[in-house]
């Protein structure tokens, strides 16, 4: 779309913190309406001016139920990315940045919300195993993504190394993170690899969480966001898709081993904001389980393949203020919580907005990488005033 780049920004961020699965005292509904307000006290917003509601993987807080509840002036987008689990999240930021774009809307939305009293148990993963996994006894996407991973360490070269340290990242940032559900809970190599089998090659700690919450985000053109409170983060490029020999083909993709990113699809993220790999300050990486989020470094560049792989990805590296490309900086899926990954997108936007609990001194460039391994994959890239 001609004039994309930096014609959108996101100017308010939301969340209602974690709660442990099933124990949220609230519905989803409820939660996802706490988390919008929160967002639009932190733009200095009047909800009632909300005009767009977007949401993916299932959400069950639809858009027009919420902007009734919000008592908006008019709905004129509500919508839900299809497919992919979390392989929607940053989809779902560019759907917003679309409809903003276009003239569909003016204040969008975006959110993710999850209380099991009213979703039930994994509702984020329903519909996503069909009866030629459970054949064969797959029942969980732990052991889809375990596959993968085992080619992408015995084929690949990939080493184990490279896993350990995406946990152990997310554990790290967690200890400065008092919302994290981590929070305290220290993660060394020890304990890592002591830890339990949940199904092989992934071990206990290669495990994101699964919380009751929700957040959201408020995405506005470029040309409103001085209306708001605070740093905008503009929107510099995203995508999303899957390519041919990919999407719901069961096991029988072509690239295996990637996390679904496919090289003209990155080129696309890359080329719409006019920047590269190496000028990456931050990311925040989907890690459903490690090995996919290994994958998707990959997948984007930020890392070599194969063995050189476990150079690169090291918990040093990895880490911000020793690292040359921090991730996970609340915690990640992993140690901070899991609500379908929206905490990976305000996690995202706050390195430029303020307000991370380890932020990147003087980040300019924030990456967002949704779900790997997923059907459907995305990734958006924010800047901050200084790159538009």
């Amino acid at each position: 779309m001609s004039g994309f780049r930096g014609s959108t920004a996101v100017v308010g961020v939301g969340s209602t913190g974690y709660y442990k699965r099933g124990t949220s005292p609230l519905t989803s509904p409820q939660l996802v309406l706490q988390a919008i307000l929160r967002a639009c006290e932190d733009a200095g917003a009047d909800p009632r001016t909300v005009d767009g509601f977007v949401s993916y993987g299932g959400d069950s807080s639809e858009g027009m139920a919420i902007g009734a509840a919000l008592g908006v002036h008019e709905v004129r987008w509500s919508t839900e990315v299809w497919g992919g689990g979390g392989g929607g999240i940053a989809a779902a930021i560019n759907c917003a940045a679309a409809a903003v774009h276009s003239g569909q809307a003016e204040c969008v939305a975006v959110y993710r919300g999850l209380s099991e009293t009213t979703d039930g148990r994994r509702a984020f993963a329903k519909g996503h195993l069909g009866s030629l996994y459970a054949a064969h006894g797959v029942l969980a996407p732990a052991q889809v993504c375990a596959l993968r991973t085992q080619r992408l360490l015995e084929v690949d070269g990939v080493p184990r190394s490279a896993l350990e340290a995406v946990s152990l990242a997310g554990y790290h940032h967690a200890r400065n993170n008092p919302e994290a559900v981590g929070y305290g809970n220290t993660v060394d190599h020890e304990r890592y690899d002591n830890s339990r089998w949940i199904s092989e090659p992934l071990h206990l700690f290669d495990c994101s969480r699964e919380n009751d919450g929700a957040a959201a985000v408020l995405v506005v053109s470029a040309e409103r966001a001085a209306d708001y409170l605070g740093v905008p983060a503009y929107i510099l490029s995203g995508v999303q898709g899957a390519a041919a020999g990919w999407t719901e083909s069961v096991e029988n993709e072509k690239n295996y081993t990637t996390a679904g990113f496919h090289p003209a699809l990155v080129q696309r993220l890359w080329s719409g904001a006019g920047i590269g790999p190496k000028e990456v300050d931050v990311a925040q990486v989907y890690e459903n389980f490690t090995g996919p989020a290994v994958a998707a470094i990959i997948d984007h560049g930020l890392s070599p393949a194969g063995p050189a792989a476990g150079d690169f990805l090291t918990l040093e590296n990895l880490t911000v203020g020793t690292g040359g490309l921090p991730i996970n900086t609340a915690g990640g899926n992993i140690a901070e919580g899991f609500v379908h990954g929206i905490g990976l997108v305000v996690e995202a936007v706050r390195q430029i907005r303020g307000g991370s609990p380890n932020p990147v001194d003087g980040a300019e460039v924030s990456l967002l990488i949704g779900g790997p391994m997923a059907p459907l994959v995305s990734s958006t890239l924010f800047g901050s005033p200084a790159t538009v």
